[in-house]
C-alpha cells in the first residue's frame, strides 16, 4: 500500500510541477507571436472570421504561441507590411481567405508569413463539404500551424467528441461534436441514452448504453452507417467504461446478479470473464500500465474510493487516501486522475474536484478548485484531460493541459452534459 501524500492546491494557476516523466522541457522560455487575420477581400466575412476567432482559441489552448491583436489586414494575395509586425514583435503573420461558393461547403486558402525572414512558409487550401463543420476546419489549420514549428503534437484538436445531454426526465440523447461544442450532431435520439464510449481510435463506433427497453442494453453503433447490435444485457446497470488499445478488450460494468461488478469482454469471442467478486459495488474501470490492471471505484471502505487490480490476480490495492466520496477515474500509462469530493474552502461551500496521481509512486496535484468536476478523460497524448464542470448550474466541457497549467471551459448552450468520450 502507498501512502499518498496530499499537497493542497490554493489556486489552479499555482499548480505544482507534474513529475518529471509527464513533464515538457521546452527549448525556449519564448513562445513565438502569432497575428491571426481575416484578408480584407474573403467572401463571408461573418464565417471567415468565425474560423478566424476559432483559430486564436486553439493557438491558446495549445499553450504554444503568444497572440498578437494589431491591427494589419490586407488582400489576401498582397503581402503585409513586415517591418510594421516586426516593430509590433509579430513572428508569425497568418492571412484567412473563404472563396465564394454556391453550395453549402465552404473553402478555406490559409497563407502563414514568417516575418523575420519575410517569406510565406505555409499555403494551403482546405474544403468541407459542410459548412457547419467550419470549427474542424479551424483545428486543422491550428494544427498545421503547430507542426510548422515542431510544437507537440494537438492532433486531438482534429477528434471528435461523444457525449450524452440529458433533455427531460429519462430522456437523453448522444451526439459528436469538436471539444469547443461549436460543432454538434445528435446520432441518438429517443429515449435514455447514456454512457458513450468510442470504440477504437478510428471513432467510427462507439459503445453506449440504453434504458428504452425492458433490460439495460449495452450497445454498439456504427457513426456513418448507423448499424447497431446489442453487445450485452444486464438487469440494474450496464455500461462501457474503457477499451484496449487496440479495441480488442472492454472493461464493462454490469450487475446480471445484484451489485455491479467489472467484467472483461472479448471482442472477437464475444465473450466476458468476471474480474471483481465483491458483494458490494465495483464500477468504472479503466487499464493502466499498458493494460495489465485495471484502476476502479469500489464502496469497499463503505464509501467509493478507488483501487486497482491485476487482470488475474486475486488482490486488490487502496490507490487513494483521502477523501469519503471518489467516484469516477481515468488513466493513461501509468496515472490516474480521479474525482474526489472536497469539504468547505475558500472557493466552495461543496465542490468534486479532480486530482492527479501515480501508481508508482506518491505523486499527488490537485487539477481543479471549485464546481462539480466529473468524469475526466485523458487524451491519447496524455497531455490533456476532458471533463464535464458544472457551475452555477451550467454544464462546461472543460480541457485541462497538463503540461501548461491551462484550463479552459466551454458551455453546453442546452440541457445538461451527462457522460463523454473522446
Amino acid at each position: 500500500m502507498k501512502k499518498i501524500l496530499l499537497i493542497m492546491m490554493m489556486c489552479f494557476t499555482t499548480l505544482f510541477a507534474i513529475d518529471a516523466k509527464m513533464e515538457i522541457i521546452k527549448k525556449s522560455n519564448n513562445l513565438p507571436t502569432i497575428l491571426v487575420t481575416s484578408a480584407s477581400d474573403s467572401a463571408n466575412m461573418t464565417l471567415v472570421n468565425n474560423v478566424k476567432n476559432m483559430i486564436i482559441n486553439d493557438l491558446k489552448v495549445s499553450g504554444h504561441f503568444q497572440l498578437s491583436d494589431f491591427n494589419e489586414r490586407v488582400f489576401f494575395k498582397d503581402k503585409p507590411n513586415m517591418v510594421t509586425l516586426m516593430k509590433q514583435n509579430v513572428d508569425l503573420y497568418l492571412s484567412l481567405y473563404i472563396e465564394p461558393s454556391t453550395f453549402n461547403g465552404m473553402s478555406l486558402q490559409v497563407k502563414l508569413f514568417d516575418v523575420n525572414k519575410k517569406e510565406v512558409v505555409l499555403n494551403k487550401s482546405i474544403s468541407t463539404s459542410n459548412v457547419n463543420r467550419y470549427p474542424f476546419i479551424a483545428h486543422r489549420v491550428s494544427i498545421l500551424i503547430n507542426k510548422h514549428l515542431n510544437a507537440p503534437s494537438i492532433d486531438w484538436m482534429d477528434k471528435f467528441v461523444i457525449f450524452s445531454v440529458y433533455k427531460n426526465a429519462k430522456q437523453a440523447e448522444i451526439a459528436i461534436g469538436d471539444y469547443t461544442l461549436a460543432y454538434q450532431k445528435t446520432i441518438v435520439r429517443g429515449g435514455l441514452n447514456i454512457f458513450p464510449k468510442w470504440a477504437d481510435d478510428k471513432q467510427e463506433e462507439f459503445y453506449y448504453t440504453t434504458y428504452n427497453n425492458s433490460i439495460p442494453e449495452l450497445r454498439k453503433m456504427n457513426i456513418y452507417n448507423r448499424k447497431r447490435e446489442t453487445i450485452l444485457t444486464s438487469q440494474g446497470m450496464i455500461a462501457a467504461s474503457d477499451v484496449s488499445k487496440d479495441g480488442s478488450k472492454v472493461l464493462i460494468t454490469a450487475s446480471p446478479e445484484g451489485q455491479p461488478d467489472i467484467y472483461l469482454y472479448d471482442v472477437k469471442r464475444k465473450m466476458k470473464k468476471r474480474l471483481t467478486t465483491y458483494k458490494g459495488i465495483d464500477v468504472g474501470a479503466h487499464f493502466v500500465e499498458n493494460d495489465s490492471k485495471i484502476v476502479f471505484v469500489s464502496d469497499r471502505l463503505k464509501y467509493p474510493n478507488i483501487f486497482s487490480k491485476k487482470i488475474g490476480g486475486r488482490g486488490v490495492e487502496r490507490l487513494v487516501y483521502h477523501g469519503k466520496n471518489n467516484s469516477s477515474a481515468t488513466t493513461f500509462k501509468n496515472y490516474v486522475v480521479y474525482t474526489s469530493r472536497d469539504k468547505e474552502n475558500e472557493f466552495s461551500s461543496s465542490a468534486f474536484n479532480l486530482y492527479l496521481i501515480s501508481t508508482q509512486s506518491d505523486f499527488i496535484r490537485r487539477l481543479t478548485t471549485n464546481g462539480s468536476n466529473q468524469f475526466p478523460k485523458f487524451s491519447n497524448d496524455g497531455e490533456s484531460i476532458l471533463f464535464i464542470k458544472r457551475y452555477k448550474e451550467k454544464s462546461n466541457v472543460g480541457i485541462i493541459r497538463v503540461n501548461y497549467n491551462k484550463s479552459f471551459l466551454f458551455p453546453l448552450k442546452n440541457g445538461k452534459l451527462q457522460s463523454i468520450d473522446w
